[in-house]
């Protein structure tokens, strides 16, 4: 019988097919969790807009540093002096969802209003003054750097029985699909090591070190955005964060009473489920006085809640209707959205007057910025609008100008659209979390005026210098403008 020889294949050759096997199979999988990552279904209750209320009841509140002519810093600042009061009038409940809720920064350049541990040592108080009280504090993990360690303010706070919760960013839409992937499919993974981290905190040389899980996931670029609270007596929602080293930043927010408490309740509970926790905790809270008859010799208002993506479309209507002799007047830390600029073009065109102050991307807590992307987008607008378009800087040293509203005022009506949304694809794209309030009425309303005269105090530097002609900062830099068209589209930057 003749002797058969059995030819295999090299096992360095079969080694080469699994190991290409296995590359292909990853990219696959990487790409999937990309593109589902991407457009994945959004959880219950998120992407709202609210029930229309009528109400006599909308406050307008700012924030302001400035400088007189002389140079001298002043400051205006009345938002968490609210929120203060707030706490002490609550007897039922007490909500707060605060995006920024640390005091992270390097103390080598300057010490900032301890704004966090206030506003936490201020909570626990009303806890041990009155237990009866309910308190909830939903807040993003970036103030644990994405869980390499817990602050002090947020442990006295769980010791004290108030309820933390940390939001559960997975469950939203990736706003940087590119790493998004890569994370989703590998490191997501990976815990962290109980002796803490090891490498430096980026944030403030002060704080515990990192791990480099933290970092990975810092780069996913998401975030719980909403800077709000609520108590069965009022509700602010702002664009102020609890942060020390943003202590000195200029903010916008809104006070609401009556029935609207209860939609930012269910945005609030959302958040929660979305976050793993019991949901029954939120059962019996409800606003003290729902909205009865209006008194409509008084001053009166429509009122609307709105989050993540509703706030986008909620603006494009409102300057889709805008027409010749119409005003718009927008105060923003961030613009980049692309369908936000484009109809502000087209508003324009049909000679809308469109105003914009614009933080001018310079400082950000002693470091110096490259003005990505208000400066390239500004001189965009300027080109493209044939100079029709009229931009000022705000004027800031060191601190930013932090305001994020949309203000339209024609003959017989004003809308006041604000909250924590910044104008960028990320923030109003249904990717972060971000609360705002719509506000419709006369525009010779107090509310009204009062945003109105806030404007224009500050466009025409009324007692002081508030802002610089778009001149003084402005950049026609070509780089720049691609590089902000690359981020905005791609996700990949912090805006």
């Amino acid at each position: 019988m003749p002797h058969v020889t059995l030819k295999t294949k090299p096992k360095h050759r079969v080694l080469k097919k699994i190991t290409f096997t296995s590359i292909i199979l990853y990219v696959m999988l990487t790409i999937g969790f990309a593109i589902y990552g991407y457009v994945k279904p959004l959880p219950d209750n998120i992407s709202i807009e609210g029930t229309v209320y009528e109400t006599n009841h909308v406050d307008f509140l700012y924030d302001l540093t400035y400088r007189t002519e002389e140079g001298k810093e002043q400051q205006e600042h009345v938002i968490f002096d609210t929120m203060h009061d707030m706490i002490s009038d609550a007897e039922e409940f007490i909500i707060v969802d605060m995006f920024l809720f640390n005091d992270d920064y390097p103390r080598d350049d300057e010490l900032y209003p301890p704004l966090s541990s206030s506003l936490a040592e201020a909570l626990i108080q009303k806890l041990q003054e009155s237990p009866e009280t309910t308190i909830i504090v939903i807040t993003d993990p970036i103030n644990t750097f994405y869980g390499s360690y817990t602050p002090d303010h947020i442990k006295d706070m769980k010791n004290a029985g108030i309820t933390v919760i940390l939001t559960d960013l997975t469950e939203l839409r990736d706003s940087n699909p590119t790493f998004s992937g890569i994370w989703r499919s590998t490191f997501q993974w990976f815990g962290h090591s109980e002796n803490g981290g090891w490498l430096p905190n980026a944030f403030s040389p002060d704080s515990p070190d990192v791990t480099l899980r933290s970092y990975l996931e810092l780069i996913n670029f998401k975030a719980n955005h909403r800077k709000i609270m609520i108590t069965e007596k009022k509700g602010i929602v702002s664009s102020a964060n609890a942060h020390d080293a943003s202590a000195n930043h200029s903010n916008i927010a809104f006070t609401v009473q009556g029935d609207i408490i209860n939609d930012l309740i269910a945005t609030e509970k959302a958040v929660a489920v979305m976050s793993g926790v019991d949901p029954t905790i939120f059962d019996e809270m409800r606003a003290e006085t729902p909205d009865g008859e209006i008194d409509l010799e008084e001053d009166h208002y429509e009122l609307q809640l709105l989050t993540e993506g509703k706030i986008k479309e909620h603006i494009l209507l409102e300057l889709e209707k805008a027409s010749k002799g119409d005003i718009v007047n927008i105060g923003m830390f961030y613009l980049s959205d692309r369908d936000i600029i484009s109809h502000l073009l087209k508003a324009s065109e049909r000679g809308v007057t469109i105003n914009i102050i614009l933080d001018a991307n310079k400082d950000a807590f002693g470091h110096e910025k490259n003005g990505v992307p208000n400066r390239p987008v500004a001189y965009e607008l300027i080109e493209e609008s044939g100079g029709h378009i009229n931009i000022r800087w705000y004027h800031t040293v060191g601190e930013q100008y932090h305001a994020k509203f949309v203000y339209i005022e024609k003959q017989d009506e004003a809308v006041m659209i604000g909250g924590s949304a910044n104008l960028t694809k990320r923030n109003i794209d249904d990717i972060n979390l971000e609360t705002n309030i719509k506000v419709t009425g006369s525009p010779n309303s107090d509310f009204m005026l009062d945003v109105s005269h806030y404007f224009d105090r500050l466009w025409v530097n009324e007692d002081g210098l508030y802002t610089v002609d778009y001149d003084t900062l402005a950049d026609e830099s070509r780089i720049k403008k691609w590089m902000y068209l690359f981020q905005e589209w791609s996700g990949l930057s912090s805006f």
